[in-house]
């Protein structure tokens, strides 16, 4: 567990990969898939967790609330809900995250003139809705929350004015959010500068936190944040691996790194167990099935890597010729398990608990079993095999609408690519379907689709190995649109058969995007009700 202490320069790192985050298009968590992710943010040493807005739906609301009690512990991070400037969805907010130790409500309005003209109120109008929403926050919980939403487009006077009214009704915390991205760096600075110095109530030595919430529309979200810390600001508000609307939030460990990266520079520092963020990059990428590019900054799979023959020949003789950070501080290492398939039970626990994963009961079984299979066909299983190995159990449970049972396919330079592919659902019928395809993976689509006969479109399919080596994990994530819908879901696969990662990666898609009843009730009964009756 990490110990969380704070003085003067201490930058309180505010994470919404949980809410901002799943706004990503095909982002779509469980509420099981959130608390793992939420348990996984502690670990890492974030300070403050906004688990979600729970005035959106019951589900996001029974997340908040398990994140709360579950994850909101005494020693842990505080954990945040999001509610709009309405009574409604403050007293929403407060149920979902009232059983923490250390609560919060975060409620925001719109401040611009685009945004005033859409909740078709003035200005005195905002001012008078701040004060009503912060006052009954304050009634419910002591630590609130307030945003001036797309304060980057606000005019500085009524920036102030919307700030000194929050904290005038007990606001501790003022963020102030680049909405749209739309500020550059220089100028964000001085105007969050101009906010500390001249909000009545809110200057230094307040007690008032100062945050930024900074979007990536122009490339500019990491570079705004850092702006901020240098004029005062305390609190930054994140997420892993920058996802978020559009194109994106402030990314996480790009701030972190600068920091830790930068000290003599910033003379700040965090909370955070940066070894844990590559595993909790994964864990993100993997269960909202979101790949993250190769020349991403920290998490990349290019960040440590090097081509160039000056590069290598510069790393080889001192690694800091090139590299401003080595590959240990993000939790990338290269160390290998010395487990074969001898090995038991006990020790696979032992591994994975080493590596944070609380793993037993049956879902040890599963993955004791997977590990088994690894084992005999890989000389070496490493710490990222097995840290896939628990990806892909997660992202297929037993609640699942469908299973894989078996797949075979038939491919090469002659004759047609073809599959048989047998699923399961929830009941335990099985149903065996044949299909013929351009290639092998398009061939075990195909039959998949006229078993489950829940009409989509293929957005994404990402292919990558785990590790070197012909005998590597290969790990699949896809995208997929409902028919019609606008909506998309992501799956993820690992397996040393790239065709059965591919399989798994689309069932779980498809699974998610049953359970989100987004192509109709009807339709997701009918692709349930399919299996046992589909043949061929």
């Amino acid at each position: 567990m990490v110990e969380r202490t704070y003085d003067d320069n201490t930058v309180i790192i505010f994470d919404t990969t949980l809410r901002d985050g799943e706004q990503s298009p095909g982002a779509t968590l469980s509420s099981a898939e959130k608390l793992e992710i939420a348990r996984q943010l502690s670990r890492l040493g974030v300070d403050v967790i906004e688990a979600g807005f729970p005035a959106a739906s019951p589900d996001d609301l029974r997340a908040v609330q398990r994140i709360a009690s579950e994850v909101g512990t005494a020693d842990g991070p505080k954990i945040a809900g999001l509610a709009r400037a309405v009574e409604s969805d403050i007293r929403t907010a407060w149920q979902g995250v009232k059983a923490a130790a250390k609560p919060r409500i975060h409620t925001f309005l719109g401040t611009s003139p685009s945004h005033l003209a859409m909740l078709r109120i003035n200005k005195e109008e905002g001012l008078n809705r701040i004060r009503s929403a912060v006052t009954l926050a304050k009634s419910l919980c002591d630590d609130v929350e307030f945003s001036p939403m797309d304060a980057g487009r606000t005019d500085t006077e009524y920036l102030v004015q919307a700030c000194a009214a929050a904290v005038e009704c007990g606001a501790t915390t003022l963020n102030i959010p680049d909405t749209v991205g739309y500020v550059m760096p220089a100028e964000w600075a001085d105007t969050l500068e101009m906010l500390i110095n001249e909000t009545p109530g809110a200057g230094p030595g307040s007690g008032v936190i100062w945050s930024v919430h900074c979007h990536n529309d122009l490339g500019l979200a990491t570079a705004n944040t850092l702006a901020g810390l240098t004029r005062g600001v305390r609190q930054v508000e994140v997420t892993v691996n920058g996802i978020g609307e559009r194109a994106g939030n402030t990314s996480l460990e790009e701030v972190v790194m600068a920091i830790h990266t930068r000290k003599s520079f910033y003379n700040l520092r965090t909370n955070i167990d940066s070894a844990q963020i590559m595993k909790t990059s994964r864990m993100v990428r993997n269960y909202m099935g979101m790949p993250v590019q190769p020349n991403k900054a920290i998490v990349g799979a290019n960040a440590f890597a090097h081509e160039s023959g000056i590069h290598q020949d510069g790393v080889l003789k001192n690694a800091l010729t090139f590299e401003i950070m080595q590959p240990e501080d993000i939790g990338l290492s290269q160390s290998k398990l010395v487990l074969g398939k001898l090995s038991g039970r006990h020790a696979l626990r032992v591994r994975l608990r080493e590596l944070g994963y609380e793993v037993d009961g049956d879902e040890l079984m599963d993955v004791f079993r997977r590990f088994k299979e690894l084992a005999d066909r890989k000389k070496t299983v490493t710490d990222a095999d097995l840290e896939a190995l628990v990806a892909d159990e997660a992202a297929h449970k037993p609640e699942d609408h469908f299973r894989l049972i078996d797949i075979q396919v038939v491919c090469g330079t002659m004759g047609m690519p073809t599959a048989t592919v047998k699923l399961a659902n929830q009941d335990g019928d099985e149903s065996i379907v044949s299909a013929v395809g351009t290639g092998p993976v398009d061939a075990s689509y195909r039959a998949i689709d006229k078993i489950v006969q829940a009409p989509n479109e293929l957005l994404e399919f990402n292919m990558h190995a785990v590790t070197e080596g012909i005998d590597a994990l290969g790990e699949v994530t896809v995208r997929i649109s409902p028919e019609g819908s606008n909506r998309t879901f992501g799956g993820y696969g690992a397996d040393s058969d790239v065709v059965v990662s591919s399989v798994k990666a689309y069932v779980a898609a498809l699974n998610r995007m049953i359970s989100s009843g987004s192509f109709g009730e009807s339709a997701a009964k009918r692709a349930v009700a399919t299996v046992g009756i589909a043949s061929s």
